[in-house]
């Protein structure tokens, strides 16, 4: 059974439904696992709470 951790920063659950199911449609096509064995987790973490190359993401 594929796990899959998505971790980014807050997004909408419209654009969280369409990532679910294209990674899922993905393990489906690559893996030929159904479906319902493909777990997907998402994990947001909010702009002040993470950065890069320096900077919190809330400050670019």
């Amino acid at each position: 059974m594929p796990n899959v951790i998505v971790q980014q920063g807050p997004r909408s659950v419209e654009l969280k439904r369409d990532l679910v199911r294209r990674i899922t449609d993905a393990f489906v096509d690559a893996y030929q696992v159904p479906a319902d064995t493909v777990s997907v987790w998402i994990q947001e973490t909010p702009a002040d709470s993470w950065g890069s190359g320096g900077k919190l993401t809330a400050d670019k």
